[in-house]
């Protein structure tokens, strides 16, 4: 489907920090700004898809090369 343009400690990282978003979430839930969290969806997809979107429009890969 897309090319994997992400590597390990990238993809490591956005999925850390997606789930930390997420948590918050549901953490802080007396917050006014309490649905900017859900920005978490983002990097935990992209980490758990291996691929970002951004990445590919420009010609970004953290992959090793092959």
């Amino acid at each position: 489907m897309f090319a994997t343009n992400v590597g390990s400690l990238d993809r490591i990282i956005r999925i850390v920090a997606g789930v930390i978003l997420l948590a918050l979430f549901f953490y802080d839930a007396d917050a006014s700004y309490r649905w900017l969290y859900l920005i978490g969806i983002v990097p935990l997809a992209t980490g758990l898809m291996s691929t970002c979107p951004l990445y590919s429009i420009f010609g970004i890969s953290t992959c090793p090369r092959k």
